[in-house]
């Protein structure tokens, strides 16, 4: 398990840019692939972004690519997303977090989570 923390959310006027990150707490932090998810009122969890353990890696969602960016810095132990050109429809409790192993996109692969952060995008 890793201990994650997430912090950067706020509110931001469409076309804004927001940058999240999310410190954790492991010094094994490097074996671990990171994900971003997100959780709208109402829906599911969905998937945003992940990064291989080294990095070298990236996979986005359709909707956020071109517009969101996952990067880590495995040396402060931190995952960050950085949002530009964010929608209204990009409002959501932003989550991170950690697999013990390859990335992927599924929910459920990943066994530790931060507490989320809140992006609200007004029009």
């Amino acid at each position: 398990q890793v201990q994650l923390v997430e912090s950067g959310g706020g509110l931001v006027q469409a076309g804004g840019s927001l940058r999240l990150s999310c410190a954790a707490s492991r010094r094994t932090f490097s074996n671990y692939a990171m994900a971003w998810f997100r959780q709208a009122p109402g829906k599911e969890r969905e998937f945003v972004a992940t990064i291989t353990r080294s990095g070298n890696s990236t996979y986005y969602a359709d909707s956020m690519k071109g517009r969101f960016t996952i990067s880590r810095d495995n040396a402060k132990r931190t995952v960050y997303l950085q949002m530009n050109s964010l929608k209204p429809e990009d409002t959501a409790v932003y989550y991170c977090a950690a697999r013990y192993g390859p990335p992927t996109t599924v929910v459920t692969d990943f066994g530790s989570w931060g507490q989320g952060t809140q992006v609200t995008v007004s029009s």
